[in-house]
């Protein structure tokens, strides 16, 4: 992923300081100095819908807190806290790292089975950026859709008192008619956003029908950004 890309797009929103003083803070050796630390790194956010795996009828809507990890020759590496709300006393419910396609292709393939695409979040209107402005959102999501993601919820039902079972490894949805609709309209009225209308303007902008794959078969299916099967790109919008 291009960070230049993605921090010109952040910046606009006053949300990343000049990267300079982000890695000068990070390398100081000020332990437990006032404002130093991991958690002192900008954030931003976004919120989308997860599936689990090894059970794509489980979803869940998820806020994604990100800040970025500057990750040397194969690039950076986008680091997300995931909760169940955005509320203060919200439930940290796992962890999202987001790498390019450049990075993801390098994988074998024994790793690329826990990573998931972007691109029918991004075009189908899963992925929000509550707060951002629309043109600004559209930018964040010109970076997102080329993306993989690695996440685990480690609070696999949100609703119990305390974190219980195997952590989940998370899937995205990637194709029309996988989303739970009642999932999409608690996102929907939360956030005060119509899916449909989201979906509308990013086809438009980018020119470029939402993918059709297939939920995974088994937990060592790898993922597919555009097709089921054969060559694996986007197809240009129907006129």
């Amino acid at each position: 992923m291009d960070r230049r890309e993605l921090f010109g797009a952040l910046t606009a929103l006053g949300a990343v300081p000049m990267c300079g003083a982000v890695a000068e803070a990070s390398t100081r050796a000020d332990h437990g100095a006032k404002g130093e630390g991991p958690m002192s790194a900008p954030h931003f956010h976004f919120c989308g819908i997860h599936m689990a795996k090894n059970n794509p009828k489980l979803q869940f809507v998820t806020q994604h807190y990100c800040a970025a990890h500057t990750g040397g020759s194969e690039g950076d590496v986008f680091q997300c806290t995931l909760f169940d709300g955005v509320g203060k006393n919200a439930k940290l419910i796992g962890v999202e790292y987001l790498i390019s396609d450049e990075a993801y292709r390098k994988l074998p393939d024994t790793e690329k089975k826990y990573w998931h695409a972007h691109t029918y979040e991004v075009l189908g209107g899963g992925l929000i950026a509550p707060g951002m402005s629309p043109e600004d959102e559209m930018k964040f999501m010109k970076v997102v859709i080329k993306t993989w993601g690695k996440a685990w919820h480690t609070w696999p039902d949100p609703s119990s008192p305390v974190p219980t079972g195997e952590p989940l490894l998370i899937w995205s949805l990637m194709g029309d008619g996988q989303a739970d609709p009642k999932v999409v309209a608690q996102r929907d009225k939360e956030f005060k956003v119509e899916t449909d209308k989201i979906r509308e303007a990013r086809i438009k902008e980018f020119g470029l029908d939402v993918p059709s794959v297939a939920p995974p078969k088994d937990m060592n299916t790898i993922g597919r950004q555009w097709t089921n099967e054969g060559k694996d790109e986007p197809k240009p919008k129907k006129n």
